[in-house]
């Protein structure tokens, strides 16, 4: 008898190759059989009408400090997904002195949004070096894996104190004891090293990530020590500046080494290089023998304004700075004043001295570029849906038509603000990208910008507007399977994972695609110490099973802790290899 048997589903495996009717067979945590199965399981499933597909693969989150506390690891696992790989951009909580922790608590809450107070109170910091990191995230029980990468921020820092953390060059010796960490790191189990060099990207005092200037000479030898421990990916955020000649450096580490290098492709106003240069750059270095696949976006990277998120429209008028700090229900009765939203409305914003003063204007006054979430929000909105567009039709305002879409549902509207990835007002160019072998889906940004961006939902938007909503044009759900769960698997060198095959972990979906939606999106304060996140749920996904074991039930979860820490690569399954 078989532990579980998920019976008449059409299965989706992940390869690629048609979707076919059929039964999934699971025992001891890995998937036994696939086709016809006539011995009864344990637990019988019946998938009739139904879509089984792998466990959704998400390789670029920020889960680092809530992965040490929290076991049910939402927002993501209430989207399929069962694997994430976390430790991006460069920042994250590992190695780190004892004199650091509030410094690289700071780091991240600028970086990535994330409260510092639900950092401070939620981490225990039982941890200094990196394998003492990952001996912490082992020791708790989750519903999904983690995995992570060797953050370049908390290196520098670790070896060069003050001046690491102020971007100074490091001498010979400081760049082989960075190259030391990375690389005992990589043999204690990280699946990558990763770096930043944006602008976009610094500490909560505005002081830039430690890597953003780095030479080719700090890059390089740190990516030969991930040579020397023989896996890894290189992960770069980056303005790709054409002086810093960054393919260049990506092109000779990925050839010497054989290790992938990897970079977050969007439109964006931050970067020199159009998305089109970017891409062919990828192309004719892979055509010389390297490996660099570029991280693409689902849809625009859109801020989510409110009230009490991070960013409104009004952040910048005197009369918003003035009630900034009181509680909640005090803001709401003044925002709620006629005379006060008046006063509020006729102010000229203040902006404080930034080197991204253009994108502070596009917040305060980009009316054009802001639409209205409306039910049944689908994240690829026409312009005619721009607060602007709207106004004018009302005959009224743009900031009091602005102003009145945040006081919905008694001051907990949204306004969509998509700052990079929609730049031609629609997203026609991400389809040609999902069709590219040198991309792969990422940037979901899963645990971070609580304040601001929602993208964690990503594998349920690719299913729903890609796959099977999208008016503009969509694709095949065996592509999108494929993209979500062996591509982004296989990247990371997790290879027992992302496919229905014999042999392979029994992480599974069994979804209703008639009935997948997206949730709209609201802020929670359920973090340690009261902190706020951005959340949105999606109907649909009937079961997401982890290691054989049911995780959640309609998007309820059961209870069951199956997950743990991917420590280094997994090889693919003795029975795949010989099916090959």
């Amino acid at each position: 008898m078989h532990d579980m048997v998920i019976r008449g589903g059409t299965i989706v495996d992940g390869s690629g190759r048609p979707a076919f009717v059929g039964d999934v067979a699971v025992d001891k945590g890995l998937i036994s059989a696939v086709g016809i199965v006539t011995q009864a399981g344990r637990e019988e499933i019946d998938a009739t009408g139904l879509h089984v597909t792998p466990g959704f693969v998400d390789i670029h989150t920020h889960y680092d400090g809530q992965a040490t506390w929290d076991s049910e690891m939402a927002p993501s696992a209430w989207h399929g997904v069962t694997t994430v790989v976390m430790g991006n951009c460069g920042v994250g909580f590992a190695p780190a002195k004892p004199n650091k922790h509030q410094w690289l608590i700071g780091l991240m809450e600028g970086v990535e949004d994330i409260p510092g107070t639900a950092l401070a109170e939620g981490m225990a910091w039982n941890w200094e070096s990196f394998p003492e990191y990952l001996d912490a995230l082992e020791a708790r029980p989750r519903t999904i894996d983690v995995a992570t990468h060797v953050p370049h921020g908390a290196v520098r820092a670790y070896v060069m104190g003050e001046r690491g953390a102020n971007n100074e060059a490091p001498t010979e010796h400081e760049i082989a004891q960075m190259s030391r960490i990375v690389e005992e790191g990589l043999r204690a189990g990280a699946l990558g090293f990763s770096t930043s060099r944006t602008v976009l990207h610094k500490s909560v005092d505005g002081v830039l990530v430690p890597g953003t200037t780095a030479t080719k000479e700090e890059l390089i030898g740190i990516g030969r020590a991930m040579g020397r421990a023989g896996h890894g990916v290189f992960e770069m955020a980056s303005d790709l500046k054409y002086e810093w000649d960054e393919f260049g450096w990506m092109g000779e580490l990925s050839r010497e080494t054989g290790l992938p290098v990897t970079y977050a492709m969007l439109q964006s106003i931050a970067k020199e290089m159009t998305w089109q240069e970017q891409m062919a750059a990828t192309a004719e270095w892979n055509a010389k023998g390297a490996n660099i696949v570029a991280q693409i976006a689902l849809r625009g990277t859109g801020i989510l304004m409110a009230w009490r998120g991070t960013v409104h429209p009004f952040l910048f008028k005197p009369g918003w700075q003035e009630i900034a700090a009181l509680p909640w229900d005090e803001q709401l009765a003044r925002l709620r004043d006629p005379e006060f939203k008046a006063r509020m409305l006729a102010e000229a914003p203040v902006f404080p001295e930034s080197d991204v003063l253009p994108l502070l204007h596009a917040v305060a006054m980009g009316f054009g570029l802001q639409f209205a979430m409306e039910p049944g929000f689908d994240y690829e909105p026409p312009q005619s849906r721009t607060i602007a567009a709207l106004a004018a039709s009302a005959g009224r305002d743009p900031a009091d038509y602005a102003y009145d879409l945040l006081m919905e549902g008694d001051g907990t509207g949204f306004i969509y603000f998509p700052i990079l990835n929609y730049a031609d007002g629609n997203l026609d160019f991400v389809k040609g990208l999902l069709e590219r072998d040198d991309t792969v889906i990422s940037l979901s940004d899963g645990g971070a910008h609580c304040g601001t961006i929602c993208d964690a939902a990503s594998p349920t938007y690719l299913l729903q507007h890609w796959v099977r909503d999208r008016a503009r044009g969509t694709i095949t759900l065996e592509q999108a399977i494929k993209r979500q769960c062996s591509d982004t698997a296989r990247l990371y060198g997790m290879h027992d994972r992302g496919r229905i095959a014999p042999g392979y972990r029994a992480d599974l979906n069994v979804i209703d695609m008639g009935a997948l939606k997206l949730g709209a999106p609201w802020m929670a304060f359920d973090l340690p110490a009261g902190g706020k996140r951005l959340l949105q749920r999606a109907e649909g996904y009937r079961l997401t099973i982890k290691n054989g074991e049911v995780t959640f039930r309609d998007g309820v979860p059961t209870g069951a802790l199956p997950g743990g820490l991917v420590r280094g690569p997994q090889a693919a399954p003795a029975l795949a290899l010989a099916a090959e």
